[in-house]
């Protein structure tokens, strides 16, 4: 298998404080696009929250720890603000793969929580639910000032849920299956989001 990444970095190393000493010198294989090459953690965060989206994303009820780390694998990607996670408190990151290191999470006890956080920012709740009267997002025009919100795939959002959220939208499916994976249908949403509001010039 090829090594991803790059190797140790050749001398003179630059006089930059973002830079990581033990990177330069070993190496650095890490998950990162080749801007961040050799930065420190904390530095490729403080330059990602000058570049972050004003949406965010909260994850309800998940059954599976693995979807919850695509989602916020998926939300780093899209330079989402923040990721927000609803109810079970602990879950395996290794679906993030590291994403999570640089990328702004929260935890809610409740959906009341949650909600409080949306009035407190300014944000308009979006569910995203194969139910009836939802709006298909393929023709939806959702607000900037988002909080995508996703419940689980084997019972979708709790009622509480439902009724926190201004609007709902579903995803268009023309198989044989109720529902798409969870993590793949945040996946879906948060692109939507990117393609009608995302300077797409500015991507890496």
């Amino acid at each position: 298998m090829p090594e991803v990444g790059v190797g140790p970095a050749p001398h003179p190393w630059p006089e930059d404080p973002r830079l990581d000493p033990e990177l330069l010198a070993g190496g650095d294989r890490r998950n990162v696009v080749d801007a961040y090459r050799y930065w420190r953690r904390e530095a490729i965060v403080a330059d990602l929250d000058l570049r972050r989206y004003p949406f965010e994303v909260a994850i309800e009820n998940f059954g599976h720890d693995h979807n919850i780390g695509t989602v916020v694998r998926t939300a780093n990607a899209f330079a989402a603000a923040r990721v927000h996670i609803v109810g079970r408190r602990r879950w395996n990151r290794r679906g993030a793969m590291v994403t999570d290191r640089y990328q702004h999470l929260d935890h809610h006890a409740d959906v009341d929580s949650l909600v409080r956080h949306a009035q407190q920012q300014g944000l308009i709740v979006v569910a995203v639910d194969n139910v009836p009267g939802s709006v298909r997002i393929e023709t939806a025009v959702l607000p900037r000032d988002a909080l995508l919100l996703f419940g689980s795939e084997s019972q979708g959002l709790t009622p509480e849920a439902k009724a926190a959220a201004a609007m709902t939208v579903s995803i268009a499916q023309f198989g044989s299956t109720r529902s798409i994976n969870a993590g793949v249908a945040a996946g879906i949403a948060m692109h939507a989001w990117i393609r009608q509001h995302a300077d797409l010039a500015g991507s890496w």
